[in-house]
């Protein structure tokens, strides 16, 4: 136990990395074949110096580094110094949003035919990494790209298609998606607001509520029941687009929350919304189905943030206890707080070693919903650990609101930015 902490703590600390990179080069000269140029093999967190570092991990390419370095540098100087106000406004402004359409940081894995840039999932990965790293919760920009955009453009029609990705694109048509209910909460099957027909329109009841994106959205997929008299539930389930200043659609409050403070969230509600029939999005009675297949993805993001917001969490007490002084020297000196930074640094890097191997399956389409649920309830939880142990690091200042490790620890008691059911 005492050799093994010894070793954790090494690699906390960051001792013994000229002889561990010294290693490592020795090794890619004996396998690099002679006369033949092949890249040094990227670190994984585990060995990084930090767990932040750009140019770590292999399933990213020199690609993904100048992405993640254009991205770093948008939340650096369009998100963070306006994060504050945001805060106090309980939402961001639409200029941000804007502008990150103009930065190609929306919809990134939308195809290029369908009019986005036709990105992979890690380039949308970190997009979802570097707002965690920013610790801005504000923005919804992976609810908005990887969670609503793929509905439209996976079951959309042409004209859907052609309506709305663009303007999504450029963050000029704000996206949501309305499942939770407040008698239901995430159970699909318990949905109570209903469209029935009237000649070739729908007329659409009910009200969501803890929509993520719902005061600002312009556009919003609706959960609603079509076939009460379906053999079960989930056969009578189908989704439509409505758009904001549509009559009878009415949005709420903006809900005060104890996290997530700059995040949009509301109540919707539809009072005889009279939507037309290109206002169904994919088959009749098909919603449960798309809901579903759309479930890992959704997962994975969750999954991928919250590991996200881990690292940060670690990088910025490890900074605060090395700076940190009691008793004549940095609090870093004291043995408990090394064992209970190598123990973290561990649980975190385990945690992405899976998260990593999640999102490379999802990136070969082999990203079963099993797996997925794995992946978000073990990353989910062990961020609220990790915020949890990292505020007790920082003593009476972490709790203090000026400290970011107090805004990271409240916005982890929510899972980021979606209504996605959390049962396999």
């Amino acid at each position: 136990m005492i050799k093994t902490g010894i070793l954790g703590l090494r690699n906390v600390f960051g001792r013994g990395q000229v002889l561990s990179a010294a290693a490592a080069r020795l090794q890619h000269s004996q396998a690099q074949p002679e006369g033949q140029h092949v890249p040094p093999a990227r670190p994984e967190t585990s060995s990084a110096k930090s767990l932040m570092d750009i140019g770590t991990r292999r399933i990213f390419n020199e690609d993904h580094d100048l992405f993640r370095e254009s991205v770093r540098r948008f939340f650096l100087e369009e998100v963070i110094p306006n994060h504050k106000e945001w805060e106090k406004a309980g939402q961001v402004s639409r200029e941000v949003w804007e502008k990150a359409g103009e930065q190609g940081l929306l919809g990134v894995m939308i195809p290029e035919q369908h009019g986005g840039i036709g990105g992979d999932l890690f380039s949308a990965a970190v997009t979802w990494e570097e707002q965690m790293y920013s610790n801005c919760s504000g923005p919804g920009f992976s609810l908005h790209s990887e969670i609503v955009m793929p509905y439209i453009v996976n079951y959309g029609s042409k004209e859907q298609i052609d309506r709305f990705i663009p303007d999504m694109m450029a963050g000029k048509c704000i996206g949501a998606i309305a499942m939770t209910e407040p008698g239901a909460g995430s159970d699909l099957q318990g949905v109570r607001t209903n469209a029935k027909k009237d000649g070739n329109d729908w007329i659409l009841n009910g009200n969501k509520v803890f929509i993520t994106n719902g005061w600002m959205a312009d556009l919003v997929v609706v959960v609603a029941v079509t076939n009460r008299e379906a053999k079960t539930a989930a056969h009578g389930i189908s989704l439509f687009l409505v758009e904001d200043g549509m009559k009878g659609f009415h949005k709420g409050r903006k809900l005060e929350k104890i996290g997530l403070k700059a995040q949009d969230t509301a109540e919707l509600f539809f009072e005889d919304v009279r939507l037309p029939a290109s206002a169904l999005l994919g088959g009749l009675n098909k919603g449960f189905y798309y809901l579903m297949n759309e479930l890992p993805q959704e997962r994975l993001l969750i999954a991928d943030m919250a590991i996200a917001s881990a690292e940060f969490m670690f990088e910025e007490t490890r900074n605060y206890v090395m700076q940190r002084k009691a008793f004549g020297k940095t609090i870093a000196h004291l043995q408990t707080v090394q064992h209970k930074l190598a123990e973290l640094k561990t649980e975190i890097c385990v945690g992405r070693s899976f998260i990593d191997n999640c999102l490379q399956l999802h990136a070969e389409k082999r990203l079963d919903p099993s797996t997925a649920s794995m992946g978000k309830y073990w990353a989910s939880d062990l961020q609220n650990k990790v915020a949890t142990q990292c505020l007790q690091l920082h003593g009476g200042w972490g709790y203090m609101w000026e400290y970011p490790i107090a805004k990271a620890f409240v916005d982890s008691v929510f899972s980021p930015s979606t209504e996605a059911p959390t049962r396999s």
